[in-house]
């Protein structure tokens, strides 16, 4: 990677919240960011997510660490639930900043975002598309056209797990 680099990060990050601790450990948002910067050159990363009134400490610090966040309002359910898909705005926002980037990294093992990672390739545009869970993640992702482009994040614990905290004696 070359310091020149202008390349943005699209993040789907209930995809990637729920699919790094199936795997059993707690991504460092801020480690993260500081890993998309060195790996691949991103400049800006969009995080998209759900708002939930409350997590206001939550997303001040996603922010300090250099993420810009696209807000989402969720609907609460009967049973409790809340649910914020953020899907379409995700790829609007790939499309509206277009023309501002060299290359994109999607992350997301979602393979609702198959035809944005397409079309991003077949445009020369598409870096990497970064999967949570390589055990699990869309079929749609696995196709011929998007397998030179994938990575994934199962190695990256030691690089990227939130500090566990010491236990007192």
């Amino acid at each position: 990677m070359t310091s020149s680099e202008n390349n943005y990060a699209f993040i789907d990050s209930q995809n990637l919240n729920l699919s790094i601790r199936t795997l059993g450990w707690v991504l460092d948002f801020k480690r993260f960011r500081t890993y998309l910067s060195e790996k691949y050159g991103v400049t800006k990363a969009f995080l998209f997510i759900g708002f939930i009134e409350g997590n206001n400490d939550l997303y001040k610090s996603l922010q300090d660490a250099g993420f810009i966040c696209i807000f989402k309002p969720t609907l609460k359910y009967k049973d409790g639930t809340t649910k914020g898909n953020c899907d379409a705005e995700l790829v609007l926002q790939a499309m509206i900043e277009y023309s501002n980037y060299e290359r994109t990294i999607i992350v997301t093992g979602d393979g609702d975002f198959y035809c944005l990672v397409k079309y991003l390739i077949e445009h020369d545009k598409m870096k990497v598309v970064l999967i949570p869970n390589r055990y699990k993640f869309s079929a749609l992702l696995n196709f011929a056209i998007c397998r030179p482009y994938l990575r994934f994040m199962n190695d990256l614990k030691e690089k990227l797990e939130y500090p566990k905290k010491e236990k007192a004696p």
